[in-house]
C-alpha cells in the first residue's frame, strides 16, 4: 500500500531545481544590462496599509476637467510629471514615448483650431456613429475645445512605433502601446498628485499634431493633455466609478474547483 496522502497523486513531481529559477528564469549572462542591487524598503504591514489607503483616496478624486484657469503652472512640475511617466515599465525596455510640451500661444491656437475642424467633423460630420455619440451625451461634449488655449500648458504623448539606430536603421519596438498607456497613466497620477488637473483629450484622426509639432513619421500621437489649475466655477458630471466587486475577481480557477469538489461530495450522499 503506498504511503502517499491523498491529494499527493494531484501535485507535480518536483522538479530539480535550477539556480536560473531563482533569478526569474533570466539567462546565465543576465542579458546585456549589469544587475545592481535592487533599492527596496521593506514597510511595516500597517504603513502599508496607511500609505495605500492615502493612495487609493488621493485618485479616487481625481477628475477628468474641461474648465481651466488660465493660472501660470511653473514649468518645473510639468518636468517632473514627464520624469515620473518615464520611469514606467516598457517592452524591452524600449521607453517607446516621447513627451512634447508646449507653452506658446501661438502653437497653442493652431492646435486648438486643428483639433477643433476634426471634432467638427466627428461630432457634427458623421464621423461618429450614433452609438459613439449617445455614449458620450451624459458627458456634454461637443466639438467645441476652449480649454486647449486657456490652459498653461499642453503635452502631447507620442508613441514611438519603432526606434532608430545612430546609423539610421530601424530598430524593433515592443508592446508599444500598453507601454505608452502605462507611462500616461503615471504622468496622469503624478499631475494629480501635485496638484493639477488634466483631461485625457484625444481628436480622432491626431495627425496633426506631429505635423504642427515637428515630430518624426515613425512617431504617432497618442494623447493630448491639456494642464493647469481648475478654473474657479468648474463643474465635473456626477459620475460613479465601479465597485470593486464589479473590476476584480478572486481565485476564480481555485474557486470553480471548489465548487466542482463540493458538488462531487453532494452527489455522492445518500
Amino acid at each position: 500500500m503506498s504511503s502517499s496522502r491523498p491529494d499527493d497523486r494531484s501535485r507535480p513531481a518536483a522538479a530539480t531545481e535550477n539556480p536560473d529559477d531563482r533569478r526569474g528564469g533570466l539567462r546565465g549572462d543576465l542579458g546585456r544590462f549589469p544587475h545592481v542591487p535592487l533599492q527596496f524598503e521593506r514597510l511595516p504591514a500597517a504603513e502599508m496599509v496607511r500609505r495605500a489607503e492615502q493612495f487609493e483616496r488621493l485618485l479616487r478624486s481625481r477628475r477628468s476637467v474641461r474648465f481651466f484657469s488660465d493660472e501660470p503652472v511653473d514649468r518645473r512640475l510639468i518636468e517632473l510629471a514627464i520624469r515620473t511617466a518615464g520611469s514606467a515599465p516598457s517592452g524591452a525596455h524600449r521607453q517607446p514615448w516621447h513627451f512634447v510640451a508646449v507653452s506658446d500661444p501661438q502653437t497653442k491656437r493652431r492646435i486648438r483650431v486643428a483639433a477643433e475642424e476634426e471634432e467638427r467633423e466627428s461630432y457634427l460630420g458623421g464621423r461618429m456613429p450614433e452609438e459613439w455619440l449617445e455614449a458620450l451625451a451624459p458627458l456634454g461634449t461637443d466639438w467645441r475645445k476652449p480649454f486647449l488655449e486657456t490652459v498653461p500648458w499642453l503635452v502631447v504623448a507620442f508613441a514611438e512605433l519603432h526606434g532608430v539606430e545612430e546609423d539610421g536603421s530601424v530598430r524593433k519596438n515592443y508592446y508599444v502601446k500598453e507601454s505608452v498607456g502605462i507611462a500616461c497613466g503615471l504622468f496622469i497620477a503624478a499631475l494629480h498628485n501635485m496638484g493639477l488637473a488634466t483631461l485625457t483629450h484625444t481628436p480622432s484622426p491626431m495627425g496633426f499634431l506631429a505635423e504642427i509639432l515637428g515630430r518624426p513619421r515613425h512617431e504617432k500621437p497618442f494623447i493630448l493633455f491639456p494642464i493647469g489649475y481648475p478654473a474657479a466655477d468648474a463643474t465635473v458630471p456626477d459620475l460613479e466609478r465601479k465597485s470593486l466587486a464589479e473590476i476584480a475577481t478572486w481565485n476564480p480557477v481555485a474557486d470553480r474547483a471548489d465548487r466542482a469538489d463540493c458538488a462531487d461530495r453532494d452527489e455522492g450522499d445518500e
